[in-house]
């Protein structure tokens, strides 16, 4: 049962002053600053501010947004530091804990003993964020060519959340994108200018792969002592300009190294009769 210091901070959220006997309390991991399954995380100051924000925001059930699924209700949170712990991005480990509670009632009491018995266990939380940057360049918004999950230089490419806007909900699922808790970070249905922008960015990047491709594949037929690997991943650095040049360079070499051979040649008269090998496969 809450203590008296909790009993406070959860009244603050209920029209009737509730007692010890009629509130269960748990507390549960919102999300963290970890790279998630997604590839993307918040930042320490997200954290923080979805601290603020996640306050009295309700639990449901698998981001099904209605009122029946309305369970439970926040009235504390805190960032927990973990200097012992690493993340992905190297950093300190942090994640953000929340306290909830909900009525003792009967309609509760198998979700209490679900919770208690660990099933109910893993969450998720709905919210939205001002700014998603590249952690390779720093670009906003899939404002660059970089990848999520792919390593350059020895860098993982992931996407960073900062400055949350809003805190929708937190929900009760069976898998969560973050493998300690979870996080769902689109808010409603994409419109079609949304999904146009996508389809553009996957063509371009399908055409920036080709490209270097094609320059690897041209500077190598132009220069035998050019290793492959190397000059591959310089290209994956490069962006259209540069390859279009090297294009351009390279195709020409090529051209003079290994010219076009036309099928059909003259053939002297005295060996074009009697010959009837140019109409033999």
């Amino acid at each position: 049962m809450p203590g008296q210091q909790e009993l406070e901070a959860i009244n603050r959220f209920a029209r009737t002053p509730l007692t010890a006997e009629q509130a269960y309390t748990f507390s549960l991991r919102l999300c963290d600053n970890e790279v998630d399954r997604d590839f993307e995380r918040f930042d320490g100051a997200a954290l923080e501010r979805l601290g603020e924000l996640f306050l009295g925001k309700s639990g449901i059930f698998d981001h099904q947004w209605s009122a029946r699924g309305q369970t439970a209700r926040i009235y504390r949170t805190e960032v927990v530091r973990e200097p012992s712990m690493t993340t992905a991005a190297g950093d300190e480990y942090r994640w953000l804990k929340g306290w909830a509670y909900l009525l003792r009632t009967e309609k509760n009491s198998d979700l209490i003993a679900e919770i208690e018995g660990g099933i109910k266990k893993e969450v998720s939380v709905g919210c939205s964020v001002r700014r998603s940057v590249c952690s390779i360049c720093g670009a906003e918004e899939g404002g660059c060519q970089h990848v999520k999950g792919h390593v350059y230089d020895g860098k993982l490419c992931f996407t960073e959340l900062r400055e949350p806007a809003d805190a929708y909900e937190w929900s009760f699922v069976a898998v969560p994108a973050q493998r300690s808790a979870g996080v769902l970070k689109r808010f409603g249905q994409e419109d079609g200018q949304l999904t146009r922008l996508r389809k553009e960015a996957a063509l371009g990047r399908r055409y920036l792969a080709e490209l270097r491709r094609e320059v690897v594949r041209l500077a190598m037929l132009a220069d035998d002592c050019l290793d492959g690997g190397v000059f591959a991943k310089a290209a994956e650095r490069m962006e259209e300009p540069e390859l279009l040049a090297l294009k351009e360079a390279y195709g020409a070499q090529a051209a003079k190294r290994f010219p076009a051979s036309p099928q059909l040649r003259p053939r002297p008269a005295e060996e074009e009769r009697g010959d009837a090998g140019a109409f033999q496969i």
